[in-house]
């Protein structure tokens, strides 16, 4: 949550730190502020709402200077009020912080404070640490020097419990920007007589292509010409620059109208890219070299558990069908914010893997964590190549899905459902699948671009089943076997962007009460491919009907018994069912996002949602 930038160079710094801004607004938007140094010492703008209304304050109020910070802001601590916005300053008003995170002790340490004569201006856990750096820095007393501010705060983190990715500037040394990091991603960029220091590095991509990525205790001390890198732990610490892989164009919309349009269409891109240089069909199987496991290792796997957080829980139960099915392995889906917390009995022979498209996500990362303080060998699929996931897990497959923007999950569900695919195909594999069966899923898997291609040029029609629905006053959804997990995700998608009541639900579940809900205003979405359960869905929608529930099906081509049954029906192409899930959720995307649309909605900002989830 939150998006942080920070920057020192010769440039005048608002215009690059909005620039940041706006390129992490995803991370959240419920206020946003600046603080800058120059002659006159900090100057600071902040105001509640999107970027726009900050950018309009600063026209009428023009800040100067050459270094500054800036933050975009979800909320924690405190209402969404031009006071709560970051920056936050010290006592003196020397001093300006920006914070993702949060600090658990901060009242602890507020009250503290208060009795030593600390006035607050706001309800936020960063203004106690901004305080409390401060505090420790007047106290050291001495000239200003850089060695001063780091130990203020190196003793204030000392005294915090919690997580946090920071940045402040002090006016008593004008020309640097301080930077750490706990739980929450911070990345250092580096330029030319230039630094930069964001939760992102799609902020800084326009500025820089070199990056370090910064580790849990670090603590960054920028200025333009030079940084350097110590640990809250004592000691300098070693760091490697990196080349950011993607581009500037990478980040933005195109010739799209919204970020989540964009990405739905690159799904014909993403899913090839989530298997490229990865299938053999000499070998009939996958080739995962990332998980780091010897064919002889897998084999001795004798239970999986897969864990994230919504959508990439959604597909992570796709996993669960596709492991058991393709390679009877016993598998099992836990939410990465219950799984630490739970005392589940997980036997030596069990494979872990964590999956979350930023390679962030707070409750993931502490399942990750959780389950190899327990000795399990722990995998990570993520999109993030230089994110902590990434960095801490014992191996992994990493999506190449490309920046993801838009709040609402959409290419990153399909390229985990491709990827876990490729790893029931390896499995599956060692344990009895036939070459010939290898071949064969190896075949339907390289035949889906070209299918997903031709479900988005359906794009007109699904529009206009959106603008048929967009009074409905709740959604439900319904799939049975593959396509249960993908109700979950039609629905979720839906209650994200249109804010509609959507529930998700396996279709045979319909008569056990939910039922009741049926009626006129209540469409229902039933994903009903030509597969094992069609019939049984048939029934079900049946069953919808008879109730004069509107129902909307998603079917296979070909196939017209649909057409006597549902109201509106969306086909998608033929395919083995252990795959529709990547196929029969597109449509799902499309719907939401029209409606949404229709209804006027900010479908890349959705109230009250960020991006990246980097707090509990």
């Amino acid at each position: 949550m939150c998006g942080i930038i920070g920057y020192t160079g010769h440039a005048q710094a608002v215009p690059i730190l909005l620039d940041g801004l706006r390129r992490m607004e995803y991370r959240g938007y419920d206020s946003a502020g600046i603080a800058t140094l120059n002659d006159g010492g900090v100057e600071l703008r902040k105001c509640a709402g999107r970027i726009n209304n900050l950018a309009e304050l600063i026209q009428k109020e023009p800040p100067k200077g050459v270094v500054g910070i800036s933050h975009t802001r979800w909320a924690t601590h405190g209402g969404v009020t031009d006071a709560n916005a970051h920056p936050h300053l010290d006592r003196s008003g020397k001093l300006a912080l920006c914070h993702n995170g949060v600090i658990e002790n901060y009242q602890t340490l507020k009250d503290e404070l208060v009795r030593e004569g600390h006035l607050f201006l706001s309800q936020t856990d960063t203004e106690v640490l901004a305080h409390l750096i401060g505090k420790h820095y007047d106290q050291a007393g001495g000239p200003p020097s850089k060695g001063r501010l780091l130990a203020a705060l190196q003793a204030a983190l000392k005294q915090v419990v919690g997580t946090y990715g920071l940045v402040l500037l002090h006016q008593d040394l004008p020309d640097i920007v301080i930077g750490a990091r706990r739980g929450s991603p911070l990345v250092l960029g580096v330029g030319r007589g230039e630094n930069f220091l964001a939760s992102d590095v799609g902020a800084i991509v326009s500025h820089t292509r070199e990056a370090v990525y910064m580790n849990d205790f670090d603590i960054a001390c920028i200025d333009r010409d030079q940084f350097e890198i110590s640990s809250l732990l004592g000691g300098i610490t070693g760091y490697e620059v990196s080349q950011v892989e993607f581009t500037e164009e990478d980040v933005s919309k195109g010739k799209f109208p919204h970020y989540m349009l964009k990405e739905i269409f690159e799904q014909p891109e993403t899913v090839h890219d989530a298997m490229r240089g990865r299938l053999s069909l000499e070998e009939a199987t996958a080739k995962l070299g990332g998980i780091d496991m010897t064919p002889k290792e897998l084999r001795e796997v004798e239970r999986v558990v897969l864990c994230g957080c919504g959508t990439a829980f959604h597909a992570a139960l796709v996993g669960e069908y596709l492991i058991e099915t393709l390679a009877h392995l016993p598998a099992e889906v836990e939410f990465a914010s219950e799984f630490r917390y739970r005392n589940m009995p997980m036997t030596k022979d069990t494979l872990v893997f964590v999956i979350s498209q930023s390679g962030e996500t707070a409750d993931t990362l502490a399942a990750l964590r959780e389950s190899q303080r327990k000795g399990h060998r722990t995998l990570g699929v993520c999109n993030n190549v230089a994110s902590t996931i990434a960095r801490e897990s014992d191996g992994g497959v990493y999506m190449h899905a490309g920046p993801e923007i838009g709040v609402a999950a959409t290419k990153s569900f399909t390229s985990q459902v491709t990827i876990l695919t490729l790893l029931a195909l390896l499995l599956g594999r060692i344990r009895h699948q036939s070459t010939v069966e290898g071949i064969r899923i190896i075949e339907e898997l390289e035949a889906l671009p070209e299918k997903i291609k031709r479900i988005l040029a359906l794009n007109d029609q699904i529009k206009g089943i959106a603008e048929k629905y967009s009074n409905a006053r709740g959604m439900m959804f319904m799939g049975r076997q593959f396509n249960y997990p993908v109700a979950l995700e039609g629905a979720l998608k839906m209650k994200e962007i249109s804010y509609i009541h959507a529930e998700g639900y396996p279709s045979a579940e319909l008569k056990h009460g939910v039922i009741a809900l049926i009626s006129p205003e209540l469409p229902s979405i039933v994903i009903a491919p030509e597969d094992s359960v069609f019939d049984k869905n048939i029934s079900n929608m049946q069953e919808v009907k008879a109730r004069e529930g509107p129902v909307i099906a998603i079917g296979t081509e070909g196939c017209g018994q649909l057409e006597r049954v549902a109201d509106d029906v969306i086909y998608v192409p033929k395919c083995p069912d252990y795959l529709s899930p990547i196929l029969t959720v597109i449509p799902l995307q499309l719907l939401a996002y029209h409606l949404a649309v229709k209804l006027g909605c900010d479908v890349d900002k959705p109230r009250n949602l960020a991006k990246s989830v980097t707090v509990e």
